[in-house]
C-alpha cells in the first residue's frame, strides 16, 4: 500500500498537522504487516532475520496554507487470521529388536506346555469317566426295569395260571362231590331197594313211663341178615332204661326184604331206628 505524502513548500520550516498524520498512519500501517508476516512465518516454524526497521525521519515545516477539508481518518485493515498449522507427522517407532529367551525360560515353557496338555488330558478322561458311567448308570437301570416288568409279568402270569388251577379243581372237585352223591344216591337207593322193611311193629310205651309222664327217644342198632330178620339188637347210648326193652323187642319182630349182591343175599350191618316215645301221640 503506498503511503499518501503532500509536497511540502521549501520556503517554511513547518507542516500542517493533519499531514502528520496521514504519514503516521501510513508508518503504522507498514509496521503492522511486517508483524503480520513474522507471525505467519513463525507459524511454519520459519524464523527470518529482520533488518533493522527504518525509522522515516520527518522534517516539520512551520508553513501558513489554507485549511483544507477534513479528512476521515483511515482504519488498519484486520491483520489475517494465521494460516491453519498442520501437525507435524508422527515419528515411526522403530520396532525393538527380539528377545530370544533362554534355555531355563524355554525350558520353563515347554514345562507349563506340558502341563497344561496333562490337564487338558485329564479333565477330558474325566469327562469320559463321568460319561461311561453315567451310560453304565442308565443302562442298569433300563435293564432293573426290564427285569421288574418281566418279574410282575411272570408274577402275573403265575396268578393267572394258579387262578386257572384253582378254578379248574374248584369244578373237578365239584364234578366228584356231584359225582360222589350221586353215586350216594343211587347206592342208597339200591340198599333201601335191597333191604326195604317189610313190617315194623311199634314198640308198647311202658307204664311207668306213662304213670311218670316220662317222654323220650330210644336209637337200636341191628344188622339185617340174609333172611331179612333183625340180628343182635342194641340200644344205643342215650336210651332212657324203662324204654330200652320194649324197643329192642320191637326191633326183632322186624322183617326185611334181603340185600342182594351179585345175585346173592348179603348182611347188612349198622341198621338203626329210632323210636319215638310221647305220650300225646302214643307210642309207635
Amino acid at each position: 500500500m503506498n503511503a499518501m505524502s503532500l509536497p511540502l513548500p521549501a520556503a517554511g520550516p513547518f507542516v500542517t498537522l493533519p499531514q502528520w498524520r496521514v504519514n503516521a498512519g501510513a508508518a503504522g500501517m507498514a509496521v503492522a504487516l511486517h508483524v503480520a508476516l513474522a507471525v505467519a512465518l513463525l507459524g511454519h516454524g520459519y524464523t527470518p532475520r529482520l533488518p533493522a526497521p527504518v525509522v522515516p525521519v520527518i522534517t516539520t515545516q512551520l508553513v501558513s496554507a489554507p485549511v483544507p477539508e477534513p479528512v476521515e481518518p483511515m482504519v488498519a485493515p484486520e491483520p489475517p487470521a494465521p494460516a491453519a498449522v498442520e501437525p507435524a507427522p508422527p515419528e515411526m517407532l522403530k520396532a525393538p529388536a527380539p528377545v530370544v529367551p533362554s534355555e531355563a525360560e524355554l525350558a520353563f515353557k515347554r514345562e507349563q506346555q506340558r502341563e497344561k496338555q496333562e490337564r487338558a488330558a485329564e479333565q477330558k478322561r474325566q469327562r469320559e469317566e463321568s460319561r461311561q458311567r453315567e451310560e453304565s448308570r442308565q443302562r442298569e437301570e433300563s435293564r432293573q426295569r426290564e427285569e421288574s416288568r418281566q418279574r410282575q409279568e411272570q408274577q402275573r402270569q403265575e396268578q393267572l395260571a394258579r387262578e386257572t388251577a384253582e378254578a379248574r379243581l374248584a369244578e373237578q372237585r365239584l364234578a366228584a362231590e356231584r359225582r360222589a352223591a350221586d353215586e350216594r344216591a343211587r347206592a342208597a337207593a339200591a340198599a333201601s331197594q335191597q333191604y326195604l322193611p317189610i313190617t315194623k311193629k311199634a314198640p308198647d310205651y311202658p307204664q311207668r313211663a306213662l304213670d311218670k309222664g316220662i317222654q323220650g327217644d330210644c336209637t337200636v342198632s341191628y344188622t339185617v341178615d340174609t333172611q331179612g330178620r333183625v340180628r343182635d339188637p342194641q340200644v344205643v347210648e342215650g336210651c332212657h332204661p324203662w324204654f330200652a326193652q320194649p324197643s329192642l323187642q320191637a326191633a326183632r319182630s322186624f322183617r326185611y326184604q334181603p340185600r342182594i349182591v351179585d345175585g346173592k343175599a348179603v348182611e347188612v350191618p349198622g341198621i338203626k331206628n329210632t323210636f319215638h316215645y310221647s305220650i300225646e301221640q302214643g307210642s309207635r
